[in-house]
């Protein structure tokens, strides 16, 4: 969680200086401070780091105290705070456990589309921020958009602003809305940032349809049918055991099953449990990321709906940063980190940018020599290329490629889900078939 800190020293000449920046962590803040006292000879006196404190407040003319949450960097700030109000008596307590809970995208997106239908009202930036900051319900967004308009109000560069910030808003939104701030149509920018965040949270809910939900149904189902047959199974079959009564073939083979599981069912869940933490581990590193994102495309029925989905967001971010960035290395680069795949990304980074940087080849080659591009995209970006308009090429592939994607994922998540419905079909008729066996067992005649 990015916060912010306070600095006091002394310049070369013995003039007291003041400032404050944002770091992750005190060790960040100590680093960032090391290295501005080198480079301009400071000599820092204190630290201090910006945080929430609870006050109640008793007033003579009130029965009841009143409370509040203000964020300072010391006691002694909110004290001199409630002093100039004209209160005397009140008493000062820090947050001791602070859990901020980050903002999902549908709090941004909205802030988002609020943000541009006032911008289209001509209402100022300034105004809007200090509105939307009054009526978000989420602390977190809440004090960012605070942050922002005081800054932004101080003169401070939007773009440095909102990338503080991109813990809150994510890298590609706050990187988009700082560029809407010196651009001549900030609202034309803050609804292309909102249609993607839209698209966004709409192949995110896809691919959890598509993949997450099916399979922890199909482990609901695999976990129900194992404990029937390891606990509940067997207190029925073994009672007919004990009186020698011949069991029908699939009642015995099930309880031979039963046995064997119920002896080695924690090596079969340590065998599948390590490599999954393994694996998953190793999923959180850059390599490991650039391994599944390279892999995931490669998955039937789905894995080409991913790749695509991915080549959609990365035009449709470089299309709408396209026209409003000045360093166009900068604007492939970005759509890169946006287009949720690392191998993508990583492609991009050392094959297509060190190729136009370093060799001065053009724009299409570069991305055709990344090997991540399909031939349509290709095809369609250098069209685009001969006839000078990227922009709109770039704006038709993400828009082909949304219809394609939208439409075969219906149709695969319906497809997906059929094959789930007759796996647990087929356990429950297993289940019906071995209990209704049990019920055709009698004793031997005489």
């Amino acid at each position: 969680m990015v916060k912010e800190y306070r600095f006091k020293g002394y310049g070369p000449q013995g003039k007291l200086v003041q400032g404050t920046f944002m770091a992750e962590s005190p060790k960040a803040s100590k680093e960032y401070l090391n290295k501005l006292s080198q480079k301009f000879h400071l000599r820092i006196s204190s630290l201090e780091k910006k945080r929430d404190w609870l006050y109640k407040v008793y007033s003579a003319g009130k029965k009841k105290p009143f409370s509040g949450r203000q964020s300072a960097y010391s006691k002694a700030e909110v004290a001199s705070a409630l002093t100039k109000m004209g209160y005397t008596k009140f008493s000062i307590n820090p947050v001791l456990f602070d859990l901020p809970m980050k903002p999902g995208l549908a709090d941004i997106m909205m802030f988002i589309k609020l943000s541009t239908t006032m911008l289209k009202d001509r209402m100022s930036f300034g105004k809007i921020l200090e509105m939307l900051a009054e009526e978000q319900t989420n602390r977190t967004l809440k004090e960012a958009l605070q942050q922002i308009e005081s800054q932004l109000k101080g003169g401070a560069e939007g773009r440095e602003v909102f990338m503080r910030f991109g813990h809150v808003f994510g890298k590609f939104p706050a990187f988009m809305l700082g560029l809407a701030t010196r651009s001549g149509n900030m609202a034309d920018v803050f609804e292309a940032t909102s249609k993607f965040i839209e698209r966004d949270m709409e192949i995110k809910k896809n691919i959890k349809k598509a993949l997450i939900s099916p399979m922890f149904a199909v482990f609901a189902t695999i976990g129900a049918v194992m404990y029937y047959v390891i606990d509940i199974f067997p207190a029925t079959a073994e009672m007919f055991l004990k009186y020698n009564m011949p069991l029908p073939p699939l009642t015995k083979g099930t309880l031979s099953v039963s046995d064997w599981l119920a002896v080695y069912w924690w090596t079969i869940a340590l065998a599948i449990a390590i490599p999954i933490v393994i694996v998953w581990r190793w999923w959180q590193t850059p390599k490991g990321k650039i391994w599944r994102d390279s892999h995931i495309i490669k998955l039937p029925m789905v894995g080409h709906l991913i790749h695509k989905s991915s080549i959609e967001i990365y035009f449709r971010v470089f299309g709408t940063i396209y026209a409003g960035a000045g360093d166009n290395i900068e604007t492939i680069r970005t759509a890169a980190e946006a287009c949720r795949n690392a191998w993508m990304e990583d492609r991009i980074k050392r094959v297509t940018i060190p190729l136009m940087l370093k060799e001065g080849e053009a724009f299409v080659p570069a991305m055709d020599a990344a090997g991540i591009f399909t031939r349509t995209a290709l095809t369609r970006l250098r069209t685009g290329q001969e006839t000078g308009n990227i922009l709109q090429a770039s704006q038709q592939i993400a828009t082909y490629y949304e219809a394609e994607t939208t439409y075969k994922m219906n149709n695969m998540i319906e497809y997906i889900q059929s094959i789930v419905g007759l796996f647990i079909s087929l356990a429950i008729t297993f289940l019906t078939v071995v209990s209704a066996e049990i019920a055709t067992i009698s004793p031997p005649t005489m």
